[in-house]
């Protein structure tokens, strides 16, 4: 009698992040952030803000312009001492690590004449900062706002990271899905990525039991959405076409 045969080993090859401007999808709560993007050139001084709650594509923005431009990308936490002269992104700039780093970077920006990206949670005409000259300089900055994605977007990045995944859900499913995870691309990006990973362990496709039990412990997962299974979703919850 032959013993059952050895288990096969399922690997979720990672998937590489693209900063690709084609990759951010365009809606009206960031049409004006990329409008401002495609044109560098007419930023007032040299400088532009993007601003807006967490999840909402800022970061994403920052890395497909810095990878479309070769500019270097800056993280406020780890800003400190002198910065090295070049165009640049600096993402959570009201998180610097120095308020006289960010200073000494506004400072040969402008001289040198070299474009620079920020982003933070707030304009940053309201980031609490202490030295008076860098909130001068912050006052100064143009700012623009990303608001939150719209219900169109969610379900679009969805749908695309299931596709970059080469993940075929049904539409159903991926509306049962889009009215219980939480409202960023971010949160949407990492259930795509379990469930991907639990359908090549399980062999089978993503069904709303396999949803129900791989991200039960998913923080912020059902908040948006009834708990009854069996609830009719809304036409208008079907996923569209890419924007």
């Amino acid at each position: 009698m032959h013993g059952p045969g050895p288990r096969q080993l399922t690997l979720a090859l990672p998937i590489e992040a693209s900063f690709a401007r084609e990759d951010v999808l365009e809606d009206e709560s960031n049409a004006a952030a990329l409008a401002w993007l495609d044109r560098v050139t007419d930023w007032p001084q040299g400088r532009l803000a993007l601003w807006g709650p967490p999840g909402v594509g800022k970061t994403h923005m920052l890395h497909s312009l810095a990878a479309a431009r070769g500019w270097r990308v800056l993280q406020g936490p780890a800003l400190r001492g002198l910065p090295e002269p070049g165009p640049a992104v600096l993402d959570d700039a009201d998180c610097v690590a120095e308020e006289r780093a960010l200073l000494h970077l506004l400072n040969l920006c402008a001289e040198r004449g070299d474009p620079l990206l920020l982003a933070g949670r707030a304009p940053p005409a309201r980031w609490p900062v202490a030295l008076p000259d860098l909130a001068s300089r912050l006052r100064a900055t143009h700012a623009v706002e990303i608001g939150r994605p719209s219900e169109a977007l969610l379900a679009a990045l969805l749908a695309k990271y299931f596709a970059d995944r080469q993940l075929r859900v049904a539409p159903e499913v991926q509306a049962w899905l889009l009215a219980r995870l939480p409202r960023e691309g971010g949160a949407l990006a990492e259930a795509a990525a379990r469930l991907d990973r639990a359908a090549l362990a399980a062999g089978g496709a993503v069904t709303r039991a396999l949803a129900r039990e791989v991200l039960r412990d998913f923080e912020g997962f059902a908040a948006a959405g009834s708990a009854e299974d069996s609830a009719s979703l809304p036409e208008s919850a079907a996923t569209p076409t890419l924007l």
